[in-house]
């Protein structure tokens, strides 16, 4: 079994900063950048990807919902086609910083609320699943351990990693507990 450490970075905005990236990138594996959806911007995005390059951390896509005033964490009503595309839209975005940098993207691990709500509705996990094969099969889809959009991933062909969260909460069915109730 391999453990890769990974760690969603690049969320500072415009004036905002936002994490230690500078410290936490001595200490991982992987990073998820965002996309620019609920953190991060197009500087930010080039920045981090740098970053991340120069400590030979594997290079992922952190994509989210639109929902930079609710740091994508609220549940959105979209469509699967929607869902689909905005995945496909924020992965090509910041391949583009990745590309440009000379390197490879290398996973995507969505972010917050549809990270959630993939774990459990079928369609939205097809469709991000979609929208990142449609990217690059290539690619390496994160998502939690024994969700759907795990089996998603699998069933469109992507190679997938599962992961869980040691800091974390958990319900009774192996789906995360709400952020807003304190964990146990």
């Amino acid at each position: 079994m391999k453990i890769d450490i990974n760690c969603d970075m690049g969320e500072s905005f415009g004036r905002y900063r936002l994490g230690q990236d500078e410290i936490l990138i001595t200490r991982i594996t992987s990073a998820n950048i965002a996309c620019g959806f609920h953190a991060g911007d197009p500087i930010v995005m080039d920045k981090t990807v740098r970053l991340a390059i120069e400590h030979g951390v594997a290079l992922g896509a952190h994509p989210s919902y639109p929902d930079l005033q609710g740091f994508g964490r609220r549940t959105m009503d979209m469509t699967p086609e929607e869902i689909e595309a905005i995945i496909l839209y924020q992965v090509a975005a910041l391949a583009g910083f990745v590309h440009a940098a000379g390197s490879e993207l290398v996973h995507v691990k969505p972010h917050g609320a549809i990270y959630n709500f993939a774990a459990k509705n079928r369609e939205a996990a097809r469709a991000i699943a979609s929208g990142v094969a449609r990217y690059s099969k290539e690619l390496i889809l994160v998502g939690l351990a024994g969700s759907l959009l795990m089996d998603e991933a699998r069933e469109i062909g992507l190679a997938s990693a599962s992961e869980g969260f040691p800091e974390r909460g958990y319900n009774p069915d192996g789906s995360l507990m709400s952020r807003r109730l304190p964990a146990r």
